[in-house]
């Protein structure tokens, strides 16, 4: 619009900024429409676009208001101007913006119309697909069941009359196939603006699969009907062979006892005839070959069939009559040809038939040679196996020519004498006929042993390569059967792969259900890595075999184990990219935990990306998880046990249970602090660090125990526990070793696998720690209690004496090894002491004592059981134990043992024992011999106290300095050092730098008290507020409730004496009280010693004096 009618109708700016408004978003909403596409065939998906159009519908339908302010507003601007163009102009507007408005009205209406239509089709298609399946199903099922059975005519017309059967409801069923066919092509053809991938890969699938099972059923018809004509022709056949064999028997005999006759050789006539009669009964024996062959296989196969039947005897005995009828005949007729070829020269004849027989014997050893090596694949081996098997045939057709041949060469060399050799060989003529004859019976005999060599050969040969060929059958048909079921399975994990919507086209609210289905498929799609294994695992053993597979069967491993690896690679993407979007929606929003709260509360994020809530209801917010929040009131429960050890181990117990950490393992903590490279200590972790790190833990905890872990839930709780504990102040940032100190007390391990990683953490590389490092270790430690309330109870928040306490232990020395720290916690210090009784506590909670306490009489005593040391058969449950309950006779300061398992028998016994020792001691001897329970360390105030000694060598310094008449001593900032120039100065600068040294311990003894002082003055303010409140609000079940975070610490003059048993080991330690009464106020002389300090060194707190950086030995 031109900037002159703006100025001229100043009302036209908002009309025009209303105006432009409303365009856009009605541009932006048809651009959103046109854009959104849905899975065709997925009715959650159709049905999610269709409340999204609803909506959209809705949205557009609440902004009609503004549609029609906008055209009132342009009818008074219509009515108050009278600028022609800027009437025109506002006309055009009005006028483009309803075409637009009631365009995407109508795309949107048609749209819904659309996607209700696409419902409905998609509904049928998917009600198709599974008719067309099951009827798949049926017909895979019988397929399968299918299996040899017997070779007889009634089992083969049974066969044939299933697969007919089988057949003709295929004919039934592809009715069922068509429809589904016909449905997928019309959503394929009418929505193809959509994603078709899904109904196009299942339709791929169904039509594949039913051409194979109707190709095999009708190659088994096939079959199955050609082995019903042959049984069907085998009486037929076998009579009328047999009839034949009778005939040519008879012919055989007559031509047998023809070339017997006397003076036949001298006839050569006669010996013609009968040589063509030979002839032409040996073309017909060798023209029923085959057919004895087949009769033999056919018959072998029926009585394979009719085992052990009478039918199988009768059909024995007419195979043997006739196969002893086609030897006879065959032998007759070899004997026929020798009788004919009898002459003179016979031995030149044998001679002949022998080498014939050698050069036959070497054509078959290298045509058999030739069939090597083994194929490939089944169809190869299986062409191989025919072609043998026709080798076979013939083979044992020229069996008995061999033979004959041999028997004939030796009956030869036995009849004739030397003398009818002699006359037989004539060459050399110069030879003695000794000699000759002994010539022609060594050729002979050598000829027939190499005949004899070959064909045991020959037979050997054929045995091994049969043997090979049967192997490679049974492994390649396996391999075949293992690939064709993992293709399948592939093929459906595929069809789902394949109908993925890209991760950016989900909408938010269902991206935790998409991650549901995926994690889902990945469970389906596990066990396929031991189908790939076994198809891969059969491919080695063909190779082991020496069978190189076929090109074919080569390209079909390395596509199942590419299409195996890229469905894992898929699945695992799409899970880490459905957890991003999850979890990383939007620049660091943390999403994802949004679903930890429900209503009326709301979780928010600060500008340094640390969580709060907002409760909506009473409009309020809070730093705390409201379950959190409803955590710490529970833990108000235990504020009644008196002994502040347990009551903080319990606390923490039941933290630990809240927040899932009794789940997590050590190793398992460890693996995800190095998959986020957790290795600088010193380093902070802001927020979404530990965000991360935290999801790790939890996701595979939500692996293990699916059931017991909400990973938004634990994930926020956990975080808002460790910021509770290390980052009060809601910086956004705590340290890695606070993090990892957190995490690793509550986790699930023993205790010194505990001690020993939370000390290689502040281990130099040499494994050795001094005091410093000690001292941020047993200071992130202390923050767990006193994130509790109860750090008062452990020797408060100053971690000095505990530090000195350790070196003390190791003999001061510099620095400490691994093995003097375990021996130090072992004693379990006193600021440490929680720790191992937190373990005692996990260990007792299924314990379960054969035992009754004489207070509540409660049997048996679950938890913790305390038996007395002074009184026979005395026992007292937790229960009673911890509110400080007694029987009458019994004093807290008598000894007891503690049992967090059942006792055995020799603790039994021994107990008695001290029982029985016991009773001879008086109440003196245990006032004058008490033993703790724990190592007590020093606290802030006791022993020596640091700060008033750094004070007074201060004050006497400066007495000194004023004494010899000196000027008064700067502050130590403005001490710069100089070259001396005299004695007295040098005496000067070395006092300055002392007094400096002690400065900087001062400073830091400073912050360590006010620190200490801060939380005094918070826990008394937080006691204060509980006096305050009504009596009646105070009262939980008959005892007063304190602050979940805070407990008020008691001390009781006649405390018991305890001797603690963990499991079967037993600690000779007793104490008053698992820790004794809080210490005393630590602010006494606090403001004094603060005072003294400013005044001393008014101007250099908070610097570090030139030339000297403060040590940083404290926390």
């Amino acid at each position: 619009m031109p900037s002159s009618l703006m100025l001229e109708v100043p009302a036209l700016a908002d009309f025009n900024r209303a105006w432009t408004e409303l365009t856009e978003w009605l541009s932006l909403l048809d651009r959103v429409i046109k854009s959104q596409r849905v899975m065709v065939g997925d009715l959650e998906d159709i049905n999610e676009m269709i409340i999204k159009q609803k909506a959209t519908l809705q949205d557009l339908e609440q902004r009609r208001p503004q549609l029609e302010e906008l055209i009132t507003a342009a009818q008074n601007l219509k009515n108050k101007t009278s600028n022609q163009e800027a009437r025109t102009i506002i006309t055009d507007r009005i006028e483009r913006i309803q075409n637009q408005w009631d365009e995407v009205q109508e795309h949107l209406q048609n749209r819904r119309q659309q996607l209700n239509e696409m419902l409905k089709d998609s509904t049928q298609w998917l009600e198709a697909k599974e008719e067309a399946e099951q009827v798949l199903g049926q017909a895979r099922a019988k397929l399968e069941s299918w299996k040899e059975g017997p070779y007889t005519m009634d089992a083969i017309q049974k066969k044939i009359t299933e697969t007919k059967q089988l057949a003709k409801d295929l004919h039934q069923w592809q009715i069922n196939v068509d429809v589904a066919n016909d449905l997928a092509l019309k959503l394929l053809r009418d929505y193809s603006a959509d994603d078709t991938r899904k109904v196009h890969m299942i339709t791929e699938n169904i039509n594949a699969s039913w051409g194979s099972i109707q190709k095999r059923v009708s190659e088994r018809e096939a079959a199955l009907e050609e082995t019903h004509r042959l049984l069907q022709q085998f009486p037929l056949d076998l009579e009328k062979f047999l009839a034949w064999l009778t005939e040519a028997e008879t012919t055989a005999n007559v031509l047998q006892d023809a070339t017997h006759k006397e003076r036949l050789l001298e006839d050569s006539k006669g010996v013609k005839e009968l040589m063509k009669q030979w002839q032409d009964l040996q073309s017909e024996i060798e023209a029923h070959t085959d057919i004895y062959h087949n009769l033999d296989e056919n018959s072998q196969r029926i009585l394979r069939s009719l085992e052990g039947s009478d039918d199988a005897v009768l059909l024995q005995r007419r195979l043997d009559n006739m196969n002893f009828k086609w030897s006879e005949l065959r032998k007759k007729s070899l004997n026929i040809r020798s009788h004919l070829e009898a002459s003179s020269d016979q031995w030149k004849r044998l001679h002949l038939s022998l080498q014939e027989l050698l050069v036959w014997l070497q054509l078959k050893d290298d045509e058999l040679s030739r069939q090597a090596p083994i194929g490939g694949d089944f169809p190869a081996v299986q062409k191989q196996n025919d072609v043998h098997r026709a080798f076979k045939r013939e083979l044992k057709t020229k069996e008995p020519v061999i033979m004959s041949t041999l028997e004939t060469v030796r009956i030869f060399l036995t009849e004739q004498p030397l003398e009818g050799l002699e006359k037989l060989y004539q060459e050399p003529r110069e030879l003695p006929p000794e000699e000759r004859a002994q010539n022609v019976t060594r050729l002979l005999r050598k000829q027939a042993e190499e005949v004899n060599t070959e064909w045991e050969k020959l037979n050997l040969h054929s045995t091994d390569w049969q043997r090979k060929i049967d192997e490679a059958l049974k492994r390649l048909q396996e391999l075949q059967e293992a690939t064709d079921e993992l293709d399948l399975k592939l093929r459906q994990a595929e069809v789902i792969k394949g109908s993925w919507q890209p991760v950016g086209d989900l909408l938010i609210d269902s991206l935790q259900d998409h991650l549901e289905k995926v994690k889902a498929l990945r469970g389906e799609v596990a066990p396929l890595r031991e189908n790939v294994g076994h198809v891969n695992d059969l491919a080695r053993q063909l190779t082991t075999l020496g069978i190189q597979l076929s090109s074919y069967n080569l390209s079909t491993l390395e596509d199942l184990n590419t299409r195996w690896k890229l469905l894992q690679v898929a699945v695992e993407d799409r899970v880490r990219q459905l957890h991003e979007a999850h979890r990383d929606f939007g620049p660091a929003s943390q999403h994802f935990l949004s679903t930890s709260v429900q209503g009326p509360w709301e979780r928010a994020i600060s500008p340094n990306k640390v969580p709060y809530y907002i409760n909506h209801e009473t409009q309020t917010t809070c730093w705390d998880h409201p379950k959190m929040t409803e955590l710490y009131q529970s833990l108000a429960d235990l504020n009644n046990v008196r002994f502040s050890a347990y009551r903080t181990a319990m606390k923490l117990r039941r933290l630990q249970k809240a927040l899932c950490l009794d789940l997590l393992s050590l190793s398992a903590a460890c693996d995800a602090l190095d998959q986020h490279n957790l290795k600088q200590n010193d380093q902070p972790m802001d927020i979404l660090q530990i965000i991360n790190c935290l999801t790790t833990i939890y996701d595979r905890l939500e692996q293990e125990h699916n059931n017991l872990v909400n990973v938004p839930l634990c994930v926020d709780m956990c975080l808002n526990w460790l910021l509770n504990v290390y980052d009060t102040g809601r910086t956004g940032r705590i340290r890695v070793l606070s993090f990892k100190t957190g995490i690793i007390s509550l986790c699930k391990a023993h205790l010194e696998d505990k001690y020993r990683y939370l000390f290689k953490q502040v281990a130099s590389s040499t494994g050795f720690c001094d005091q410093r490092r000690l001292g941020l270790l047993l200071h992130d430690s202390i923050q767990i209690p006193r994130q509790l309330g109860e750090v008062a109870s452990f020797g408060g928040s100053n971690i000095e004496p505990s530090v000195r306490s350790c070196f003390q232990f190791a003999n001061n020395k510099p620095e400490i090894e691994a093995a003097l720290f375990l021996d130090w916690m072992r004693l379990e210090p006193q600021s440490m002491v929680w720790l191992p009784v937190l373990h005692r506590v996990a260990a007792a909670e299924t314990a379960k004592h054969q035992a009754k306490c004489n207070i509540c009489k409660e049997c048996p005593i679950i938890g913790f059981r305390y038996r007395s040391l002074k009184h026979f058969n005395y026992d007292i449950c937790q229960s009673c134990f911890f509110s400080g309950r007694v029987a009458k006779g019994h004093k807290m300061h008598y000894p007891m043992v503690e049992y967090c398992t059942p006792t055995t028998s020799g603790e039994d016994v021994r107990d008695f024992a001290k029982v029985l020792k016991n009773k001879f001691r008086t109440k003196r001897y245990f006032a004058k011999h008490p033993r703790m329970g724990y190592l007590p360390v020093q606290t802030v105030l006791e022993g020596d106290n640091m700060e008033t000694n750094l004070q007074a060598e201060y004050d006497r310094l400066k007495q000194q300095h004023e004494h010899k008449g000196l000027s008064p001593l700067p502050s130590p900032p403005e001490m710069m050092p100089t070259s001396p120039q005299s004695p007295r100065d040098a005496e000067l600068i070395a006092e300055a730098k002392l007094l400096r040294q002690h400065k900087g311990r001062l400073e830091a003894r400073m912050q360590i008290l006010e620190d200490h002082n801060k939380q005094l003055e918070s826990q008394l303010h937080r006691l204060r507020q509980l006096l305050e409140q009504p009596q009646a609000e105070a009262k939980v079940n008959g005892t007063t409730v304190s602050s979940p975070s805070t407990s008020l610490q008691r001390s009781d003059s006649s405390q018991p004496m305890l001797l603690r048993v963990v499991g079967s080991q037993t600690s000779e330690s007793m104490g008053e009280e698992d820790l004794l009464s809080p210490p005393q106020d630590s602010s006494t002389g606090l403001e004094e010693v603060m005072e003294q300090l400013n005044n001393s060194f008014p101007s250099s707190r908070g610097r570090n004096t030139p030339g000297k950086p403060m040590r940083e030995d404290t926390m």
